[in-house]
């Protein structure tokens, strides 16, 4: 009987507090990039591909819980506990411009031409600013029910999707109205959204099911029961399978038309709090309260499974790259 070998990802060190978000730039002419946020309040950023280190921003004060990069990849957004959301140029690493909140800021994302940054947290406002009009009060949106988890653009820029900390479901936003335009139900809270590149997708994650939503009308195109509480879920299109983690440590994929695991994978010594398939879907990272991320390839099971490999590739194979 053949012995299974386990996957050894790319561990990526650096971080002294758990991870609680990851963000893979767009492919530029320089490649793709990856950022972190983490409860230390050292954003990072990274080589997508490889899992090297870049560079870190320095300046809050307190636990940055999102760091997201532009199309570009020449800026990056943060939103932290020190009751700040500050944008930073990604190839100096200095500090561009900052929001002050009157609470924690829990989310913050830039709008596709990069000319706007929603944020959101426990003040429980979304506010749109003007990065082109730096001097111009923010939009601001009606105080929602519950303190904001994640906001995030769709459709042209013209809507933000919102999850909360303890309301359950996701709520729908129309800039144009700078109102509420819906609710929609879920049966527990949404712990993870995100909105396909071409946003045709929506993938949601909370409690202990993945949903896929048709991003066109928002109604549900597939749902998936776990077998354990998650907390995170990406979806690859072009691969046809979605990631997904949570409290039980593992990092899990699965067949998007079947539903059937296709590989699990440990490593973490503790809950997963997010997953990101990287441009392209051919590996995905993982990010821990143990205060790594890791990086898998999408193929390992299927190339397990297909026979072995030759004696060339195994050294790679069986020992994990740190990269620092």
């Amino acid at each position: 009987m053949g012995v299974k070998r386990v996957q050894s990802p790319l561990v990526c060190h650096g971080h002294s507090r758990p991870i609680v978000n990851l963000h893979y730039s767009p492919v530029t002419p320089d490649g793709y990039f990856l950022a972190s946020a983490s409860k230390d309040g050292q954003p990072m950023l990274r080589n997508g591909e490889t899992g090297d280190w870049i560079g870190t921003f320095q300046g809050h004060k307190g636990a940055v819980w999102e760091c997201v990069l532009n199309d570009t990849a020449m800026l990056v957004a943060t939103a932290s506990a020190d009751f700040s959301a500050r944008v930073w140029n990604a190839l100096s690493g200095d500090e561009v411009q900052q929001f002050a909140h009157q609470h924690i800021v829990r989310t913050v994302e830039f709008a596709h031409n990069s000319a706007r940054l929603v944020t959101g947290g426990y003040e429980q406002l979304l506010r749109v600013y003007d990065l082109e009009q730096l001097n111009s009060d923010p939009m601001q949106l009606e105080k929602a029910d519950d303190k904001i988890r994640i906001a995030t653009w769709h459709q042209q820029d013209n809507l933000l999707l919102s999850s909360y900390i303890d309301r359950k479901g996701f709520s729908v936003w129309d800039l144009r109205q700078k109102s509420m335009a819906r609710h929609i139900d879920t049966p527990a809270v949404v712990t993870s959204i995100e909105v396909g590149a071409n946003g045709q997708h929506i993938t949601t994650a909370g409690g202990s099911e993945v949903q896929i939503w048709d991003g066109s009308n928002l109604t549900p195109s597939a749902s998936f029961p776990m077998p354990h509480p998650v907390e995170t879920a990406s979806y690859c299109p072009a691969k046809k399978r979605f990631a997904a983690g949570g409290e039980d440590m593992g990092v899990y994929l699965y067949s998007v038309e079947s539903g059937q695991e296709l590989d699990s994978s440990r490593g973490h010594h503790g809950p997963v709090h997010c997953v990101r398939f990287a441009p392209g879907g051919e590996s995905y990272a993982s990010g821990s309260e143990d205060g790594t991320i890791r990086i898998w390839a999408t193929e390992f099971a299927q190339q397990e499974a297909s026979g072995p490999p030759s004696s060339a590739a195994i050294p790679d194979s069986r020992q994990p790259i740190l990269a620092s």
